[in-house]
């Protein structure tokens, strides 16, 4: 039965859509061929697919499958990864291999129901978002009811993220992504592995576009049906939305994740320093090698999870400013222990001196060396309402 109201505002367009569908697929023969026949079920007249299996090196029969389903059907491909580098890894091969208007992630598994997909493609077709979510958390289809303390720790992971990307998702790391194909493909994604998940998320928010949320059905898996998402996935995704949202930040929110990274290097410093003296080296050639040392570690920490490495300045601008930086900051450092270090102790003294060079160092970081440009305005929505019906054959 076709939902006439979906069926006919695509029909006005005259043009048939096309969905990229990208199933990353490692050891999963006892699913794969069930899975993709109930993707297939979902094309139309008014809405063709692109099916892109990405074999991530799978140790049992799902090449050989993949391979059979290709072979069956002329829209089926399979791309194959020679070693194994994680979900993340697939989808960025499938992405820069997608074709059709539209790009949606679907896991091999059976976990996520494909009618939902038709549901979530209507509102990129009307021209009212860029990216459609889908939530496990709405009201919307069967859930099979598993593992309380993967829910929490979802709606933690959620939490954290929106309170990085200023949005108000329910499930951020649901595998029911959709997006414009043109918009995906600019992305420069890194994570390899479940980390996909926020930095998709944090890099689409950070280009403004449309983002909708609806609910999807989900018929969770356990651990002895194949389920591979673990604790140092959960870890490896707290890192990812620090590191993939930190850089724009508000400039309070920003010190605070500053002052971990300010407080470790501060302590290095210290112990540099009383190490150094340990050794017989004088104070006014102790403190300014201990500063240099925790400058390095510094600069290290802050790339990597605070600001953006090479954000304005080339490579040796970045440089070249950040060793101005640490000179004149270093001048600082140096005068006020020298300052200090009679009235209170050395370690006194060198903490004192060090507090003061944490809020330079930020100030310099933020504004000199790794100054980031406003993010604008969201981009703004459209006048028509969009339908939540989904775009049945």
């Amino acid at each position: 039965m076709r939902n006439e109201g979906s069926s006919s505002e695509l029909a006005r367009r005259d043009k048939r859509h096309v969905l990229s569908i990208l199933v990353p697929s490692y050891n999963e023969e006892a699913t794969l061929e069930k899975c993709i026949d109930r993707v297939r079920a979902i094309q139309s007249d008014m809405l063709g697919l692109e099916i892109i299996i990405i074999d991530d090196c799978s140790e049992n029969r799902s090449r050989e499958i993949a391979e059979q389903l290709a072979a069956r059907f002329d829209n089926v491909r399979v791309l194959f990864h020679s070693v194994n580098q994680g979900k993340g890894a697939a989808i960025h091969t499938g992405i820069q291999a997608a074709t059709g208007d539209f790009v949606a992630i679907q896991d091999a598994d059976l976990e996520y129901n494909p009618e939902d997909l038709l549901r979530l493609v209507v509102p990129l077709i009307q021209d009212e978002a860029e990216v459609a979510i889908g939530s496990r958390f709405f009201s919307h289809g069967t859930h099979r009811v598993l593992y309380f303390w993967h829910t929490m720790g979802n709606r933690f992971l959620t939490f954290l993220s929106n309170m990085f990307t200023d949005l108000n998702l329910t499930d951020m790391e649901t595998c029911y992504k959709v997006f414009r194909r043109d918009l995906i493909q600019q992305l420069d994604l890194k994570e390899k592995r479940f980390g996909f998940e926020p930095e998709v998320v944090a890099a689409v928010a950070q280009r403004r576009v449309r983002i909708v949320e609806m609910g999807v059905s989900y018929m969770g898996r356990t651990y002895a049906e194949g389920k591979k998402i673990g604790v140092r996935d959960g870890l490896r995704a707290l890192y990812c939305i620090v590191r993939y949202n930190a850089h724009n930040l508000p400039a309070p929110l920003q010190f605070l994740l500053y002052l971990i990274v300010g407080s470790l290097c501060a302590i290095a410093n210290l112990v540099i320093f009383l190490g150094l003296l340990g050794m017989d080296v004088s104070v006014g050639v102790a403190a300014p090698i201990a500063f240099v040392l925790a400058a390095a570690i510094n600069y290290w920490m802050c790339i990597h999870s605070i600001f953006r490495h090479q954000s304005r300045w080339g490579r040796w601008g970045e440089i070249f400013l950040y060793t101005l930086s640490v000179l004149v900051i270093g001048i600082v450092d140096r005068q006020t222990t020298l300052l200090l270090i009679h009235q209170t102790g050395p370690a006194t003294a060198k903490l004192l001196a060090t507090l003061v060079g944490l809020a330079l160092n930020f100030a310099a970081r933020r504004l000199i060396v790794f100054p980031e440009k406003s993010l604008g305005p969201w981009q703004p929505q459209t006048t028509s309402m969009s339908s939540d019906e989904p775009l049945q054959n």
